[in-house]
Protein backbone atom coordinates (compact mmCIF):
# COMPACT_ATOMS: atom_id res chain seq x y z
CA UNK A 1 0.00 0.00 0.00
CA UNK A 2 2.89 2.30 0.56
CA UNK A 3 4.05 1.87 -3.03
CA UNK A 4 0.74 3.00 -4.45
CA UNK A 5 0.58 6.35 -2.70
CA UNK A 6 4.23 7.05 -3.55
CA UNK A 7 3.62 6.16 -7.20
CA UNK A 8 0.54 8.37 -7.27
CA UNK A 9 2.45 11.21 -5.58
CA UNK A 10 5.39 10.77 -7.98
CA UNK A 11 3.08 10.78 -11.02
CA UNK A 12 1.22 13.82 -9.77
CA UNK A 13 4.53 15.61 -9.11
CA UNK A 14 5.82 14.76 -12.59
CA UNK A 15 2.63 16.05 -14.21
CA UNK A 16 2.77 19.22 -12.12
CA UNK A 17 6.41 19.88 -13.06
CA UNK A 18 5.67 19.24 -16.73
CA UNK A 19 2.76 21.64 -16.64
CA UNK A 20 4.85 24.25 -14.84
CA UNK A 21 7.67 23.85 -17.33
CA UNK A 22 5.54 24.46 -20.39
CA UNK A 23 3.25 27.01 -18.77
CA UNK A 24 6.16 28.88 -17.18
CA UNK A 25 7.67 29.57 -20.54
CA UNK A 26 4.56 31.11 -22.04
CA UNK A 27 3.61 32.93 -18.85
CA UNK A 28 7.11 34.46 -18.69
CA UNK A 29 6.65 35.66 -22.26
CA UNK A 30 3.33 37.16 -21.25
CA UNK A 31 4.94 38.91 -18.29
CA UNK A 32 7.65 40.36 -20.48
CA UNK A 33 5.14 41.66 -22.98
CA UNK A 34 2.94 43.04 -20.21
CA UNK A 35 5.91 44.63 -18.47
CA UNK A 36 7.10 46.09 -21.76
CA UNK A 37 3.63 47.53 -22.40
CA UNK A 38 3.45 48.94 -18.88
CA UNK A 39 6.93 50.41 -19.21
CA UNK A 40 6.05 52.02 -22.55
CA UNK A 41 2.84 53.48 -21.15
CA UNK A 42 4.63 54.95 -18.14
CA UNK A 43 7.65 56.35 -20.01
CA UNK A 44 7.75 60.13 -19.95
CA UNK A 45 7.81 61.84 -23.34
CA UNK A 46 11.20 63.27 -24.34
CA UNK A 47 11.36 66.68 -26.02
CA UNK A 48 13.79 65.44 -28.70
CA UNK A 49 11.07 63.00 -29.83
CA UNK A 50 8.26 65.57 -29.83
CA UNK A 51 7.44 67.97 -32.64
CA UNK A 52 6.20 71.32 -31.33
CA UNK A 53 4.07 73.81 -33.26
CA UNK A 54 3.37 77.21 -31.69
CA UNK A 55 0.24 79.00 -32.93
CA UNK A 56 -1.49 80.21 -34.87
CA UNK A 57 -2.38 82.49 -31.99
CA UNK A 58 -5.37 84.55 -31.05
CA UNK A 59 -2.97 87.41 -30.30
CA UNK A 60 -3.90 90.29 -28.02
CA UNK A 61 -4.13 93.32 -30.33
CA UNK A 62 -3.55 96.08 -27.76
CA UNK A 63 -2.18 96.63 -24.26
CA UNK A 64 -4.52 95.19 -21.66
CA UNK A 65 -6.09 92.69 -24.06
CA UNK A 66 -5.89 88.94 -23.47
CA UNK A 67 -4.40 86.59 -26.04
CA UNK A 68 -4.13 82.81 -26.36
CA UNK A 69 -1.24 80.93 -27.92
CA UNK A 70 -2.04 77.25 -28.61
CA UNK A 71 0.87 74.83 -28.68
CA UNK A 72 0.52 71.43 -30.36
CA UNK A 73 2.81 68.50 -29.57
CA UNK A 74 3.23 65.56 -31.97
CA UNK A 75 4.90 62.37 -30.78
CA UNK A 76 7.64 61.32 -33.23
CA UNK A 77 8.73 58.30 -31.19
CA UNK A 78 7.26 55.36 -29.31
CA UNK A 79 4.23 55.68 -27.05
CA UNK A 80 4.97 57.94 -24.09
CA UNK A 81 3.27 59.76 -21.23
CA UNK A 82 2.69 63.44 -20.48
CA UNK A 83 1.77 64.30 -16.92
CA UNK A 84 1.83 67.67 -15.27
CA UNK A 85 2.34 71.02 -16.92
CA UNK A 86 4.72 72.11 -19.65
CA UNK A 87 7.58 74.36 -18.56
CA UNK A 88 7.13 77.70 -20.30
CA UNK A 89 9.46 80.67 -20.08
CA UNK A 90 9.41 84.00 -21.94
CA UNK A 91 12.62 85.96 -22.44
CA UNK A 92 13.70 89.44 -23.44
CA UNK A 93 17.27 88.94 -24.53
CA UNK A 94 19.04 87.54 -21.46
CA UNK A 95 16.30 88.09 -18.87
CA UNK A 96 13.17 86.07 -18.62
CA UNK A 97 10.42 84.75 -16.44
CA UNK A 98 8.56 81.50 -16.01
CA UNK A 99 4.90 81.45 -16.99
CA UNK A 100 2.94 80.02 -14.04
CA UNK A 101 0.60 77.05 -14.25
CA UNK A 102 -3.12 77.66 -14.49
CA UNK A 103 -4.23 77.57 -10.85
CA UNK A 104 -7.57 75.82 -11.37
CA UNK A 105 -6.23 73.11 -13.66
CA UNK A 106 -5.64 69.54 -12.51
CA UNK A 107 -3.34 67.95 -15.06
CA UNK A 108 -4.48 64.62 -16.50
CA UNK A 109 -2.05 61.83 -17.30
CA UNK A 110 -2.04 61.45 -21.08
CA UNK A 111 -0.65 58.51 -23.00
CA UNK A 112 0.57 59.79 -26.33
CA UNK A 113 0.66 57.11 -29.02
CA UNK A 114 3.26 57.17 -31.78
CA UNK A 115 2.21 60.06 -34.09
CA UNK A 116 -0.37 61.11 -31.49
CA UNK A 117 -0.96 64.75 -30.60
CA UNK A 118 -1.69 66.78 -27.49
CA UNK A 119 -1.90 70.51 -26.85
CA UNK A 120 -1.74 73.21 -24.21
CA UNK A 121 -2.49 76.92 -24.23
CA UNK A 122 -0.53 79.96 -23.05
CA UNK A 123 -2.94 82.72 -22.02
CA UNK A 124 -1.40 86.17 -21.58
CA UNK A 125 -2.24 89.84 -21.20
CA UNK A 126 -0.43 92.15 -23.58
CA UNK A 127 1.66 94.78 -21.85
CA UNK A 128 2.65 98.31 -22.76
CA UNK A 129 5.99 98.68 -24.51
CA UNK A 130 8.53 100.47 -22.36
CA UNK A 131 6.61 100.52 -19.07
CA UNK A 132 8.31 99.12 -15.98
CA UNK A 133 5.83 96.29 -15.48
CA UNK A 134 6.01 94.67 -18.93
CA UNK A 135 8.55 92.24 -20.34
CA UNK A 136 9.52 92.98 -23.95
CA UNK A 137 9.44 89.26 -24.74
CA UNK A 138 11.14 88.02 -27.92
CA UNK A 139 11.70 84.32 -27.15
CA UNK A 140 9.51 81.50 -25.86
CA UNK A 141 11.11 78.40 -24.31
CA UNK A 142 9.11 75.21 -23.90
CA UNK A 143 10.05 72.13 -21.90
CA UNK A 144 8.31 68.94 -20.81
CA UNK A 145 7.68 67.99 -17.17
CA UNK A 146 10.74 66.79 -15.29
CA UNK A 147 13.25 67.58 -18.06
CA UNK A 148 15.85 70.33 -18.20
CA UNK A 149 16.00 70.46 -22.01
CA UNK A 150 13.87 73.07 -23.80
CA UNK A 151 13.11 74.20 -27.33
CA UNK A 152 13.09 77.89 -28.28
CA UNK A 153 10.59 79.73 -30.46
CA UNK A 154 10.08 83.34 -31.51
CA UNK A 155 7.60 85.30 -29.38
CA UNK A 156 5.88 87.74 -31.73
CA UNK A 157 2.82 88.65 -29.66
CA UNK A 158 4.04 91.92 -28.14
CA UNK A 159 5.20 92.76 -24.63
CA UNK A 160 3.98 90.54 -21.81
CA UNK A 161 2.19 92.44 -19.04
CA UNK A 162 3.35 91.92 -15.49
CA UNK A 163 1.11 91.97 -12.43
CA UNK A 164 3.67 93.76 -10.25
CA UNK A 165 6.65 93.83 -12.61
CA UNK A 166 8.27 92.07 -15.57
CA UNK A 167 9.13 88.98 -13.49
CA UNK A 168 5.50 88.46 -12.41
CA UNK A 169 3.75 87.81 -15.74
CA UNK A 170 0.03 88.26 -16.19
CA UNK A 171 -0.07 84.92 -17.98
CA UNK A 172 -0.67 81.22 -17.38
CA UNK A 173 -0.10 77.87 -19.05
CA UNK A 174 -2.75 75.14 -19.16
CA UNK A 175 -2.14 71.45 -18.61
CA UNK A 176 -1.73 69.04 -21.52
CA UNK A 177 -4.97 68.08 -23.26
CA UNK A 178 -5.69 65.52 -25.96
CA UNK A 179 -5.57 67.32 -29.32
CA UNK A 180 -8.94 68.56 -30.45
CA UNK A 181 -10.28 69.11 -26.89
Amino acid sequence: MRALPIAVVATAAALTLTACGSGGSSSDGGKKASTASSAAASTACKIDRIGIQVGPANAAPAAGDTGNVPVTLTNKGAECTLQGFPAVKVLDGGTGTDVPEEKSATPPKLTLAASGTASFTITYVRGTAGDGKSLAATTLKIGLPGAATTQSFKWSYGPLAGKTGPNDPNASVSSFQPAGD
